[in-house]
C-alpha cells in the first residue's frame, strides 16, 4: 500500500480531550468530500482506497447548484466554475435536432444565486484533493470487512492482512461497497436495461455553445452534449439492450456509430472525432432503495448508500451533500452512532426520492415502443412550466442541517 498523504493536520478540534479519528473508505467524490467535512468537524481523519493510484475515469458530471452550495457551506473557497463550465443553457431535441424543449436551469439557478457547474470527473477530484491537503490517504488498501469493538470504536481489515482503528467508519467506497455488503450481505443489482457510452474530447461545432447541456432523444436511445470548459466536451450515448450484452459489451466505435445514425449532424461528429479507445462503455444500474445504512460506528454515503441513475445528474450532488451533511451531525457529537443516526435520517427521505425519480425519469426517456415514445416527447414539451420549475428547483435546493439538535439515542 501508499501512503500518498502523510502530513496530516491536527488543528481544528474543540475541547482539550482526546481527538476522534473517521476512517474513509473510498477516495472517489463522496470520500474526499467527507475527508474534508470530517475534518473542519474537528475531527482526524485517514482515507482508504483500493486502487494503487487515483485516476478518474474519463467522463463528466453535473455538480448542480445543490451540491455547490453544499460545498460553500465548508467555507473550502473552491471556484469550480475556473475548473468547468457554469451552466447556461439547457435542451432537449428529437434525434435529428428539433426542439423539444428548453429546461428553465438558468432562472432557478439566477434565483437562487449559486451556479450549477459542468465539469470533468478528474477535474472535480483534484480539486478536492486539493482542499484536503494534508489527509492521509493510503492506495491499495482493499477492505475485506470490519468489527464494531466493544468499548466503543470500530477497526478495518484490509487485504494484504493490516488493519486501521478509527471512532467511526465511513463507507464511500461506490456501487460495490464492501462496507455495504458486511451491512445487508450479497444484493442484486437492478439493470436499467441500456448500456451508456462516455467520452470527453476536444471539440468545436456550430451547435455546441459554452455552457450549454443539450440532450438528443430517439427510440431507445439517447445522447448528451455537455460543455466541459476549454473546449472539451463531454458526450454520452445510451442504447437499450438485453443486460448480458450490456454487462458484457464487446463493441466497438463503429457500433456506436451505427447507434446514431441519421442522427443531427453534432451528434455524428462527437462521436466521429473521438479515439475508440477513449469511448467508455458502462451498463446502466442501480438498487434497491437501502433503509438501513449503518450500525453503531458504521454508516455509508453516495453509492454506496443510495446508487441512482443518472437521468437527474444528481449522483454525485448527493454524495456531497451527504458527506457535508455527515460532518454537520458529527460535529461536537457526544454520542457518535446517535449521530450518524442523525445524519442518516436527514438523508433518507431526500435520497429515496431521488433514486426513484431518477429510475423513473431513465424508463420515460428510454422509450422505445412506438406510442409511448411521442407521449414522452408531447409530455415534456407541454408540461406547465410552473410545475416544471418546481421539480427541478426542489432538486436544486440544498437542505442544509441544523447542527445542535438533541441527539437521539441509537436505535437497536
Amino acid at each position: 500500500m501508499t501512503t500518498l498523504r502523510t502530513d496530516h493536520r491536527t488543528s481544528g478540534g474543540s475541547g482539550g480531550g482526546p481527538r476522534r479519528k473517521a476512517l474513509v473508505i473510498g477516495a472517489g467524490i463522496g470520500g474526499l468530500t467527507a475527508a474534508v467535512a470530517l475534518r473542519a468537524a474537528g475531527l482526524d481523519v485517514e482515507v482508504h482506497e483500493r486502487a494503487g493510484e487515483l485516476r478518474a475515469a474519463g467522463s463528466g458530471l453535473s455538480v448542480m447548484s445543490n451540491a455547490i452550495a453544499a460545498l460553500d457551506s465548508l467555507g473550502l473557497g473552491i471556484d469550480l466554475a475556473k475548473r468547468g463550465s457554469v451552466l447556461e443553457s439547457y435542451h432537449v431535441r428529437t434525434a435529428r435536432g428539433r426542439l423539444i424543449r428548453e429546461f428553465p436551469f438558468p432562472e432557478i439557478i439566477g434565483r437562487l444565486g449559486v451556479p450549477s457547474v459542468l465539469i470533468t470527473r478528474s477535474d472535480l477530484q483534484q480539486a478536492l484533493l486539493d482542499a484536503a491537503s494534508g489527509i492521509p490517504i493510503t492506495l491499495g488498501a482493499q477492505a475485506t470487512g470490519y468489527e464494531s469493538e466493544a468499548g466503543g470504536g470500530v477497526r478495518v481489515r484490509f487485504a494484504d492482512g493490516t488493519d486501521a482503528r478509527g471512532d467511526v467508519l465511513i463507507g464511500a467506497d461506490g456501487f460495490n461497497s464492501v462496507v455495504r455488503r458486511q451491512l445487508t450481505g450479497i444484493e442484486e443489482s437492478m439493470d436499467s436495461g441500456y448500456i451508456c457510452w462516455l467520452a470527453v474530447v476536444p471539440f468545436s461545432h456550430p451547435h455546441f455553445a459554452p455552457g450549454s447541456v443539450t440532450h438528443y432523444w430517439g427510440s431507445g436511445s439517447r445522447f448528451g452534449l455537455v460543455d466541459m470548459g476549454g473546449g472539451r466536451l463531454y458526450w454520452w450515448g445510451t442504447k437499450n439492450m438485453p443486460t448480458e450484452e450490456s454487462h458484457g459489451w464487446k463493441g466497438c466505435k463503429a457500433d456506436v456509430q451505427r447507434a446514431y445514425a441519421g442522427w443531427a449532424d453534432v451528434v455524428q461528429e462527437a462521436v466521429r472525432v473521438t479515439p475508440e479507445e477513449d469511448i467508455l462503455a458502462v451498463p446502466s444500474r442501480d438498487r434497491v432503495f437501502l433503509e438501513r445504512w449503518g450500525e453503531g460506528p458504521v454508516t455509508l454515503l453516495g453509492d454506496a448508500a443510495h446508487p441512482m441513475l443518472t437521468s437527474l445528474g444528481q449522483g454525485s450532488c448527493m454524495a456531497i451533500e451527504d458527506a457535508v451533511v455527515l460532518g454537520r451531525r458529527l460535529a461536537g457529537a457526544t454520542d457518535l452512532p446517535a449521530a450518524l443516526r442523525r445524519y442518516e435520517d436527514d438523508r433518507r427521505e431526500r435520497t429515496r426520492a431521488l433514486v426513484a425519480a431518477s429510475r423513473a425519469i431513465s424508463t420515460f426517456e428510454q422509450s422505445e415502443n412506438p406510442v409511448r415514445r411521442p407521449v414522452r416527447d408531447a409530455y415534456f414539451k407541454f408540461l406547465p412550466k410552473r410545475r416544471l420549475v418546481r421539480t427541478l428547483e426542489s432538486a436544486l435546493t440544498y437542505p442544509a442541517v441544523t447542527p445542535g439538535r438533541p441527539e437521539p439515542k441509537e436505535r437497536p
